[in-house]
């Protein structure tokens, strides 16, 4: 019966920082949130389903689907490209229904300036960098890796203030609960609701 237009949340953070354990959780318990599916010009990796994971797609239908217009935001990481296509995202938004995205600040600049209305943004921030490395050398990455990773993150973490809302994730089930508060905020403001 509420035909509020939807929205985009998005939750971005340095690698190492919980984002894409939180983003599992608030998807598995909110069936009012989908993730966004990006397009990439990667193959698929073990156990990646096209249309699931990523809409898999050659360098020169990225380049079309970008000269176009047709994606809200897009990159190129280590020689792929990754973007948002434009039509899914605008349909939901229009249906009413909130759509999650998992990209990092530089993709959080496009969307916005896309859909300056639409989108909300979470930085998660790790409770403080020593945690951080630990978390990287835990998941076995190697030394030289970690310390990469660790110059990216502080890069990132830069530009956190840009972020409507900043969650710090020492403790995963309180960092959750702050999302879910942030979302249904988000959902329940005036702009948010039919005129």
């Amino acid at each position: 019966m509420n035909n509020r237009r939807g929205l985009c949340l998005v939750l971005a953070a340095p690698s190492g920082a919980g984002k894409t354990t939180l983003s599992r959780a608030l998807l598995a318990s909110d069936p009012g949130l989908s993730l966004s599916i990006s397009v990439t010009t990667r193959g698929p990796r073990t156990g990646e389903v096209d249309g699931q994971h990523y809409h898999f797609i050659s360098q020169d239908q990225f380049a079309q689907m970008a000269a176009a217009g047709e994606l809200l935001e897009h990159a190129s990481v280590f020689g792929r490209s990754y973007g948002t296509p434009r039509a899914p995202v605008e349909a939901a938004l229009a249906a009413g229904k909130d759509i999650l995205f998992d990209i990092d600040w530089q993709g959080f600049r496009q969307l916005r300036a896309a859909l300056p209305d639409d989108v909300v943004g979470v930085f998660i921030m790790p409770p403080s960098l020593p945690v951080l490395t630990a978390r990287l050398t835990a998941r076995g990455d190697s030394p030289e890796a970690v310390n990469s990773r660790m110059a990216y993150a502080e890069a990132e973490m830069a530009h956190a203030s840009e972020f409507d809302f900043q969650v710090e994730n020492a403790e995963f089930d309180k960092a959750l609960e702050e999302i879910r508060s942030i979302l249904n905020v988000s959902r329940a403001a005036r702009a948010r609701q039919p005129q």
